[in-house]
């Protein structure tokens, strides 16, 4: 039985030293006082969890997630989970939809729009500040621009349709419909075929993309040169596997997540577990997954340029620029 590393990656209630994360002390104000959200955006190792818990110490607030992956608990090193920078002054600033969702499950985004509002409603109703803060362009944009998702039903006719076409025809006909938001999408078919399906559901009724609540808020988004960007994440990616990255993923394979099944949760679950079948040696694997999150940052950024484009204002802070400086510029906006 492979023992867990206790690392900044570990789960605070994993600590017998720390509060469990996200749980709210019963005795909180229950005023219906509404404070301005705020929203932190930006790439893969921006260092976007640590300024928003500076926030939120400072501006009374709680951090609500906008992570497709730090959902899932027991991903922590793969989505980049880092709990440390939730404790700031030796307290722990409160957060939300983070281990939420066993592994093996397939979390959406409509399940995201439903536990956000709660979450959100949450937060306001003890006149506290909700701080959104994540790299889910998808998540970011469909709680921000206020438009509402309904249950898509499965479509049997769609189904049969699809059941022919090899999943580069799959992958074409996904980007036919919508921006190919998340690589996943496209690597499992079965996924793809989901995705096809709500993407056609969605299109077909889109008058009832309306009555989400819009929230409000005063967007920030962290921008590094390029350059910076990619040492940071190569530096981060070596850190996660010298804590224990390849041991996390062997763990979920011994909890019987497949192999094929382990592609849907990301990037470094699919090429770790295709290091552990044997498939690439360790270098491949680091070379070909640094590379690939290289890219995955590239299309947050897109993602984000095109939110701007649409409308969204976000005030754009220099990544290179300290913890404290980037810190005095957005309190000197809110």
């Amino acid at each position: 039985m492979l023992m867990p590393r206790i690392s900044r990656f570990t789960p605070l209630n994993q600590r017998s030293n720390y509060l469990i994360g996200g749980q709210v002390p019963e005795h909180m104000n229950t005023s219906t006082h509404m404070n301005t959200p705020i929203t932190i955006l930006g790439p893969t190792a921006s260092g976007k969890t640590r300024l928003a818990a500076l926030v939120a110490n400072r501006k009374n607030g709680e951090i609500i997630s906008a992570d497709s992956r730090q959902v899932y608990r027991g991903m922590n090193l793969g989505t980049g989970k880092d709990y440390d920078d939730y404790i700031v002054d030796g307290q722990q600033i409160p957060y939300h939809l983070v281990d939420i969702s066993e592994p093996g499950e397939e979390y959406n985004l409509f399940r995201y729009q439903q536990d956000f509002l709660k979450a959100f409603n949450n937060i306001s109703s003890r006149n506290k500040t909700p701080l959104i803060c994540g790299g889910t362009g998808l998540y970011l944009e469909a709680v921000l621009t206020g438009y509402k998702l309904t249950e898509a039903p499965k479509d049997e006719t769609l189904r049969a349709f699809l059941a022919s076409k090899t999943q580069d025809e799959l992958n074409d006909f996904l980007a036919s419909l919508r921006p190919l938001h998340n690589t996943t999408d496209t690597l499992d078919r079965e996924r793809t075929i989901r995705a096809i399906e709500v993407a056609t559901y969605a299109i077909e009724h889109e008058g009832n993309h309306t009555g989400f609540p819009g929230i409000n808020s005063v967007v920030f988004g962290i921008s590094y040169e390029r350059e910076n960007l990619r040492k940071r994440i190569t530096q981060r990616l070596q850190a996660r596997l010298e804590s224990g990255m390849i041991e996390e993923v062997e763990q979920l394979i011994q909890q019987g997540i497949t192999h094929e099944k382990l592609a849907y949760y990301g990037l470094e679950y699919r090429y770790i577990s295709e290091h552990l079948a044997g498939k690439i040696s360790f270098d491949e694997m680091f070379k070909l997954l640094n590379t690939a999150i290289h890219q995955f940052a590239k299309r947050q950024m897109t993602w984000f340029r095109r939110m701007e484009r649409k409308g969204l204002k976000i005030n754009w802070l220099q990544g290179e620029s300290g913890l404290q400086e980037k810190l005095a510029s957005m309190l000197a906006l809110l």
